[in-house]
């Protein structure tokens, strides 16, 4: 066992009197170490109880055999830190939570890992770390919280409290109504309900073969979810106590090429937030695996978009997906389509991924749509390129509003804070197309979301008549024609630092076009003279993060060679 090294022998002898410490015993030290990787934390909703999940499942560990030793990751609400200056930490603190992962594991020599997330970036902040040990690890996260409903019965969620605010900003909403939906929009305990960051990556955990099915979709804090986190305990304990079943369990052996395409693939089926192309790059790199933005409309072009889900149909929730068969349905339905989409590999639960999903049914086809009469025929997400992007930008198809192909004069603000109030004030039209620049990883740095903005546009009725683009990111509860993620970025002299207000720029969706219809001789001029502008810091995380930080077409990894 790995932990040998730390447990076995004389010159261990002061290392198991302070695990003696600890309350270990003497037939403990023959049993398999556990690393049990938490992320509680009282203020994010998805976390405050995965302190109780913890104990269910360091319970289940010493039933079958284990020995569990729990630590705890950091967490950022990104809901909570939207909107000011508290989310630029939201994109670097996925970069502590790897760090810790791996200095914890690899410190202590343990020998398996079980990883609790649930939300933002703390999901692929798990992954990142666990790759980096790869050891058998297998992930389960809170789940995701329930609907919520309105006085009169109306199907609610976090993006309803969001463009709410864009509502009474415009009239279209009372004082009172307002307050019905902060009240109502969340809840419960659990990742937020429709298919945001965190559900996006929950569900993509399956499709990666690191998660038991229903990990993404099985509502927190139920007796159901009670189950998967024993079953999940079990199952590593299983593993950890067999040699052969670690050395074939390590965690690169699931999480390879095959599992970032399968990601992709039901990404695309699911509609599923923008910010998963970050953190699957990010994770790709750390699975040494050799995926490229441009793959992604590659995929894109195999896949059906057969389910819409909050935010691209407010009616439909994780629930509602759970109860018509779940993320295995839509495997198996998309797979319906022939080679090239899914693609068979080892999953943690010991079976294939085509063994696990061979028994799925779609159990309501009006929630999981059937590859015959799918929402498009194409993927969910759709990679633009063009002279404002010469290295790619994003945008989630499955949840625009308005025409596929859209030219309008650039409305241009320098950060979201000044887009927030420029908004708010009037000056973005219809026709318009909203630039909100030096928010990309080094600009901002951090990445900031901008669902603040996008839904003001959308609460005040402008959604199918707007554009914006940025070189930061989008909430995944963020629906209309929303770009971002442009690179390069305009701290590194990207061409979306050059436009000016009032230049047309052009986004054909179906063409994978971005681009500011600006002649050659015009942009060479523009660039003598451009500095790039660099925001003061007063945060020295912050300035080492900008100091090494890529940017988004690479998933915002963090440079390791100086040179």
């Amino acid at each position: 066992m790995r932990s040998d090294e730390v447990k076995k022998g004389v010159q261990r002898t002061p290392h198991r009197s302070l695990l003696r410490a600890t309350g270990l015993k003497n037939e403990d030290f023959s049993k398999p170490f556990i690393g049990v990787a938490n992320s509680f934390i009282e203020i994010i909703p998805g976390h405050f109880f995965l302190n109780k999940v913890s104990e269910i499942i360091k319970e289940e560990i010493r039933a079958n055999g284990c020995v569990p030793f729990e630590f705890n990751t950091i967490g950022i609400d990104d809901g909570i830190a939207m909107g000011h200056d508290g989310m630029l930490y939201s994109l670097p603190s996925r970069e502590i939570i790897a760090n810790s992962i791996e200095s914890v594991m690899n410190a202590h020599k343990l020998d398996a890992m079980i990883a609790i997330p649930n939300c933002d970036k703390i999901v692929p902040g798990m992954i990142m770390g666990a790759l980096r040990v790869d050891v058998p690890t297998i992930f389960v996260s809170g789940g995701p919280m329930s609907k919520g409903y309105t006085k009169n019965g109306t199907a609610i969620d976090l993006a309803s409290a969001f463009e709410a605010v864009g509502k009474h900003e415009a009239g279209k909403i009372s004082d009172e109504e307002l307050y019905d939906i902060e009240c109502n929009a969340c809840p419960s305990g659990g990742s937020c309900s429709g298919m945001f960051t965190a559900n996006s990556m929950n569900t993509l955990m399956e499709a990666m073969g690191i998660a038991l099915p229903g990990n993404g979709t099985i509502l927190a804090q139920t007796p159901e979810r009670e189950q998967l986190y024993r079953e999940a305990a079990r199952r590593i304990c299983a593993i950890a106590k067999d040699q052969q079943e670690i050395e074939k369990f390590k965690l690169k052996n699931i999480l390879n090429e095959n599992a970032v395409r399968n990601a992709f693939a039901v990404d695309m089926a699911m509609g599923g937030s923008s910010n998963t192309v970050l953190h699957m790059l990010a994770i790709a790199n750390e699975a040494n695996v050799d995926f490229k933005l441009k793959d992604i409309n590659t995929i894109s072009g195999n896949i059906s978009h057969i389910a819409k889900i909050s935010p691209s149909l407010s009616t439909v929730h994780m629930e509602d997906i759970n109860r018509a068969g779940g993320v295995n349905a839509v495997m198996k339905e998309i797979n319906k389509r022939g080679s090239g989409v899914l693609f068979d590999n080892l999953t943690i639960s010991g079976e294939t991924l085509l063994e696990k999903i061979e028994n799925a049914e779609i159990k309501d086809t009006t929630i999981i749509h059937t590859i015959d009469n799918p929402y498009s025929n194409v993927g969910g997400l759709a990679i633009l390129y063009g002279n404002l992007a010469e290295q790619g930008a994003v945008i989630k198809t499955a949840g625009l509003t308005g025409a596929r192909v859209f030219t309008g004069k650039a409305v241009c603000f320098d950060g979201q804070a000044d887009a927030i109030a420029g908004i708010m004030m009037g000056k973005v039209k219809a026709g318009n197309v909203v630039v909100i620049r030096y928010e990309g990883p080094k600009g901002g740095p951090g990445m900031q979301e901008m669902l603040s903005p996008t839904s003001l546009i959308m609460g005040m009725g402008l959604g199918s008549s707007v554009a914006l683009i940025t070189d930061g990111r989008f909430s995944g509860a963020t629906r209309g024609a929303s770009i971002g993620h442009v690179s390069p970025e305009a701290a590194e002299g990207g061409m979306i630092a050059l436009v000016k207000d009032g230049d047309e720029i052009h986004i054909d969706v179906d063409q994978y076009i971005l681009s500011v219809n600006l002649r050659d001789e015009e942009i060479k001029t523009r660039r003598e003279n451009f500095k790039p502008l660099k925001k003061p810091l007063n945060s020295k995380w912050l300035s080492q993060y900008r100091a090494l930080v890529t940017n988004a077409s690479t998933g915002a990894v963090l440079k390791t060679d100086l040179d």
